[in-house]
């Protein structure tokens, strides 16, 4: 099943098992835990469907052995300050904080309370723990940044391009990640002139674009996080009218219509937050378990872009592509 149709299923699920989902769950009684979910948009918006799949596969259910607590801020940032310090008043066994922007408000309004986070970001270099190995505190989790991603996504896209030498960059620097910073090394060691292209709110995006354009980049990589993934129509337009080819990270990039995309397998990673949360129910300290960073990750090369862009895709590329559309 292609990732797009699981979260569309499981938002579905969702919609019926928890129906009245804004109102905060009953307190827990008898031996039921709470589990605190800390989120940017809704449990109905935020990709969280493999997360509670699996909590059901390892024997936890809602209203028997679990209450879920969610404290959402439908898109607005500065509600989740006050989100999370009520969720925490509401003491919950265990907190998951889905997002690089959302983890930091959790950790400060608990140094007690077990958190979990799934983030995109670095979280040592965002402050949030003071090492991958031993996390410290009461933070662990998993991140989707892993420092040999920056050059393989150059590599992969000048694979599909071999005559490219100046490639842009769209990133946002306010995101603790190393990125664009290994993009440019390994572009460096390759000859290969690198255009940054920074973007810190939504305004910013057409000037990156014509910046892309007067500086004549022949390849474009995106490197995604939330102010990306929320730009994504204005993203995939640019790369269809400019004709430029351009790889994205992790995400559905190549499946909505980029030329290419590599990374980490959300879901998989989605999935094992509640393996994370499993262990800390079970007794396990935060500070005792290293912050998990990507194992696999999957290329998805979108034929029909390249023919639109009259791009050959050597068959090599093609032949190690976990997916490729046509």
């Amino acid at each position: 099943m292609r990732r797009r149709d699981f979260l569309m299923a499981t938002s579905a699920g969702m919609a019926v098992v928890f129906p009245a989902v804004r109102s905060f769950a009953q307190q827990s009684t008898g031996h039921t835990r709470r589990i605190g979910v800390l989120l940017f948009n809704s449990p109905q918006t935020d990709p969280i469907g493999p997360f509670l799949e699996n909590l059901n596969v390892l024997g936890y259910a809602e209203g028997k052995n679990i209450t879920l607590d969610y404290a959402y801020a439908e898109g607005r940032a500065e509600r989740l300050p006050e989100l999370a310090v009520a969720l925490v008043e509401r003491k919950p066994d265990v907190i998951f904080a889905y997002g690089g922007d959302v983890a930091p408000l959790a950790k400060r309004a608990t140094s007690s309370i077990p958190i979990v986070v799934m983030v995109s970001n670095d979280p040592v270099q965002s402050g949030l723990v003071k090492s991958i190995r031993e996390p410290g505190g009461n933070i662990t989790g998993l991140t989707l940044i892993y420092d040999d991603l920056a050059g393989k996504m150059l590599a992969l896209l000048r694979e599909a391009a071999p005559d490219m030498k100046r490639v842009g960059v769209l990133w946002n620097p306010s995101h603790a990640d190393p990125e664009f910073r290994e993009t440019k090394r390994i572009a460096a060691l390759e000859n290969v002139d690198i255009l940054p292209l920074e973007v810190r709110r939504p305004e910013d995006f057409d000037g990156a674009f014509k910046s892309a354009l007067d500086q004549h980049a022949e390849g474009l990589i995106v490197v995604s996080t939330r102010l990306l993934l929320t730009q994504r129509a204005k993203i995939l337009a640019f790369a269809a009218n400019s004709g430029i080819p351009t790889i994205g990270s992790w995400g559905d990039w190549a499946r909505d219509g980029l030329l290419l995309s590599y990374g980490p397998n959300t879901i998989e990673i989605m999935r094992r937050v509640a393996v994370f949360v499993d262990k800390i129910l079970k007794g396990a300290k935060p500070a005792d378990i290293p912050i998990e960073r990507p194992a696999r990750f999957e290329l998805v090369v979108n034929l029909k872009t390249a023919k639109a862009g009259r791009l050959s895709i050597p068959p090599t590329l093609l032949a190690r592509a976990d997916e490729v559309i046509e």
